[in-house]
């Protein structure tokens, strides 16, 4: 993990059991070719909730702050996502394959985790989904709202997470419980454009929350997200590990889980052959 030294004005490099961190991960032309297989597609705007996953009480219907994209399979918000070990269950919907500069470089992290991880990896553990969140303003009324945060959450999926991180720099943290005290903030890291960030073990994945507090504005970088309502400045892939028989085609799903989910399949077959077929 990259720290910031306020002694000496200048960053040095630790080593976290359970944690890995590369700045450099992508060069100029390897983040060129992310970004365009990235800018393919077309991501959606999601309810939190619905008919057959009402909020609970004291939440409130609500969309999600930003927009997303999901690769290997989709797990839809309004179905609650995959929450091993009760939520298993018509979870995860099957989805598009990893473009192909994006498998080579899932093939090339998987491999260096491997190595990092050794036993704490999970034998069947490969990296099968990917969630793309759009970091960025949603214009209403003509004036931009600041939507490029996370809150405290775990990814609950087994085994370690390799996440990606594209355009404008992001304040994250690892913090125990969810207080705002700052002193349960157990480690914090800009995550910088074209860097790697790894995180395993039962310290990172399952003791921790993280989130993301902030993302800046400072080199205007714009990504072409086909939203004529928001501006995305950050682009962050989070791979991640689904049991095969966690994942379900949409023909599979049952029907109170498909009428959630029609509305975003309807959406997505406009601009995605892939989905398009599954209709």
């Amino acid at each position: 993990m990259i720290i910031k030294n306020n002694k000496k004005k200048r960053q040095r490099r630790d080593i976290t059991p359970g944690l890995y961190y590369n700045a450099g991960f992508l060069n100029g032309p390897s983040k060129t070719s992310l970004v365009h297989e990235i800018e393919s597609f077309f991501p959606i705007w999601e309810e939190r909730f619905s008919k057959s996953n009402p909020p609970p009480e004291g939440d409130t219907w609500r969309s999600l702050l930003r927009p997303v994209y999901w690769l290997g399979n989709w797990q839809f918000a309004c179905l609650d996502y995959f929450h091993p070990p009760l939520g298993l269950e018509y979870r995860c919907v099957d989805a598009e394959p990893f473009p192909p500069f994006m498998q080579k470089l899932v093939d090339q992290i998987e491999a260096m985790t491997r190595k990092m991880g050794g036993s704490e990896v999970p034998k069947d553990w490969k990296l099968n989904t990917c969630l793309i969140n759009y970091y960025g303003s949603k214009i209403d009324n003509g004036s931009e709202v600041d939507m490029a945060r996370v809150g405290d959450h775990k990814d609950s999926e087994p085994g370690p997470v390799a996440s990606i991180s594209l355009g404008e720099r992001a304040f994250f943290q690892f913090v125990k419980g969810r207080p705002t005290d700052p002193r349960n903030v157990v480690m914090e890291q800009w995550l910088g454009d074209g860097s790697l960030l790894i995180f395993w073990s039962k310290k990172f994945k399952e003791e921790l929350f993280h989130r993301v507090q902030r993302v800046e504005n400072k080199t205007k970088v714009l990504f072409n997200d086909h939203l004529d309502d928001y501006k995305t400045r950050r682009i962050n892939l989070t791979f991640r590990y689904v049991p095969d028989q966690y994942i379900f085609p949409l023909s599979k799903m049952p029907n109170e889980k498909r009428e959630d989910i029609n509305i975003y399949v309807d959406k997505l077959a406009e601009k995605s052959e892939f989905w398009r077929a599954q209709k």
